[in-house]
């Protein structure tokens, strides 16, 4: 099922990335569409879309481009659920449509970004997206971090539109000083 709400903004979501190559262009451009689509989520969000699971935070798609080069997904967190730390490999813009999803930072500090093994990874900086808030990552540098809910907060709802089909992504593991490629799983809308 689509509105109005949701077709303008595929349409023109699709039409800013077109114009704008560089990624940090693209999500300056896109960053005012989602702040709006969160303000009309009631008139596309079906039941489907908050769909979660007590084993981990739920992906469900909304839209998917035929040349994959835009997906929207709804992600539900209920408390005390969290991503592994990871990065997407795209440009990405997040809007929270309900509760307050925490993302916690990490930056890279060794030198070679192909490498999957020998990476030095340092904690960064936290922060707190509460009902309405949009933010924005870039693939270069690595946008490396973790999202979720602490058990002690409600559940949260977010929007999330990337510059690919999002159906894998780079997880790191900072003991073992390594990154590997993962397939990750959503429900279709």
């Amino acid at each position: 099922m689509t509105s109005a709400a949701l077709d303008a903004f595929i349409a023109e979501a699709t039409a800013r990335s077109c114009r704008q190559p560089d990624p940090a262009d693209c999500v300056l451009a896109l960053a005012p569409l989602m702040l709006d689509l969160i303000d009309h989520a009631g008139s596309f969000l079906q039941p489907q879309h908050y769909r979660s699971s007590a084993s981990g935070y739920t992906r469900n798609l909304i839209y998917d481009a035929p040349d994959a080069s835009l997906s929207l997904y709804s992600i539900v967190w209920l408390p005390g659920q969290w991503t592994p730390v990871h990065d997407h490999g795209s440009w990405g813009v997040v809007g929270v449509v309900e509760g307050v999803l925490e993302e916690r930072s990490y930056v890279r500090l060794s030198p070679d970004r192909g490498a999957d093994d020998e990476i030095e990874l340092a904690r960064g900086g936290t922060i707190l997206l509460r009902h309405g808030a949009v933010t924005s990552f870039v693939p270069n540098p690595d946008h490396i971090h973790v999202t979720g809910v602490p058990a002690e907060r409600p559940r949260a709802v977010s929007l999330h539109l990337y510059g690919r089909t999002m159906s894998d992504f780079n997880i790191y593991d900072a003991a073992a000083r390594t990154r590997r490629r993962i397939q990750v799983a959503h429900n279709e809308s």
